[in-house]
């Protein structure tokens, strides 16, 4: 980009037009006669290129006038340079991943566990510049995937999950010590637990309020989700002699101990009913959690008046050359 840093002399331009009529005109008064015998001598006589290109001369020193016009304008040449700079935040997704997980009341023919992943892949793909790590939890706790930001090895980590894969429980106060152990050493300004289970606290030696005042302590803010419907859910069952079938067990969320754990570390108690509720309370929690984004914008500017000097010097001596020896005139 180009800019102008004493754009007031650039109306000293409306002088070279000025010049130019002023030359042109006088040259045409300069104009006179002179009196033949014969026509035909004077169609003998070949034009002059000198006298065809004699007007060069006011064409320098109207491009020496506007260089210097313009030099004094001070022209300057900016280079824009940005600079980002982020605020990530520290993210853990602790998951339920007891038995009970096998339910299938969010989604037709899909368990818990299947939905929850679904969702939970969908809201790292969203995230940028957080990192954001994994523990899952039933009857004891183990971190899946530490905090990264390499988002392809978490959802391959995600993916692996399954029930069965601890002993079987809920341990919410076991999963919520788990995550403040992961996010004690964070320098991050906002450290972030998303805790989903569809159970109540049944394993583990800490308690989860005990476990959420702990993550208070250490600036750790608990989103909590309670996932599955109210009432029932549909439960499959193996049968060894009629397959799988389905049987209905009673939905048993310890709701007023999630809402204590995001009272008492400043997150937020949701519940889910079904995927899209599940998938509209992961939006919400990224809403709220947003990473800080700062944009600084830099213009450097080069000053270009010198280029425009040189340039109307060298058309200065041109023209003095020139004057004084192709279109030299004689008295």
């Amino acid at each position: 980009m180009i800019r102008f840093a004493n754009p007031e002399f650039l109306v000293l331009l409306v002088l070279v037009p000025l010049i130019a009529f002023w030359y042109f005109k006088r040259q045409g008064a300069k104009s006179g006669t002179v009196r033949f015998s014969n026509l035909g001598t004077v169609k003998s006589v070949k034009t002059s290129r000198s006298g065809v290109y004699r007007h060069i001369l006011i064409f320098l020193r109207l491009a020496v006038i506007t260089l210097l016009i313009v030099a004094f304008a001070r022209p300057q040449s900016g280079t824009k340079e940005e600079e980002v700079i982020t605020e990530g935040i520290d993210i853990i997704l602790a998951m339920d991943i007891s038995g009970s997980m096998r339910a299938e009341d969010l989604a037709k023919k899909r368990n818990r566990l299947d939905v929850t992943k679904e969702v939970a892949a969908s809201f790292i793909k969203g995230r940028q510049n957080d990192r954001i790590g994994m523990v899952v939890f039933a009857g004891k706790s183990f971190t899946q995937c530490p905090l990264t930001l390499d988002y392809g090895i978490l959802i391959k980590f995600l993916d692996e999950i399954h029930i069965g894969m601890i002993e079987d429980g809920t341990a919410i106060g076991m999963a919520i010590a788990n995550c403040v152990n992961r996010l004690r050493e964070s320098k991050s300004k906002s450290k972030v637990v998303i805790l989903l289970t569809d159970g109540r606290n049944n394993k583990g030696e800490l308690d989860p309020l005990t476990a959420a005042k702990v993550a208070k302590a250490i600036g750790v803010r608990i989103y909590t989700i309670g996932a599955g419907s109210r009432g029932k859910a549909p439960y499959p069952v193996d049968d060894p002699f009629f397959g799988k079938r389905y049987t209905y067990i009673d939905v048993d969320i310890d709701e007023d101990v999630l809402k204590n754990i995001a009272l008492i570390t400043g997150g937020q108690y949701f519940r889910a009913t079904d995927e899209q509720s599940l998938a509209r309370i992961y939006s919400e929690i990224g809403d709220l959690e947003k990473t800080k984004i700062e944009v600084k914008e830099y213009t450097r500017y080069n000053e270009l008046f010198g280029r425009f000097v040189l340039i109307a010097f060298a058309a200065l001596m041109l023209e003095i050359v020139l004057a004084n020896t192709r279109f030299r005139k004689i008295p």
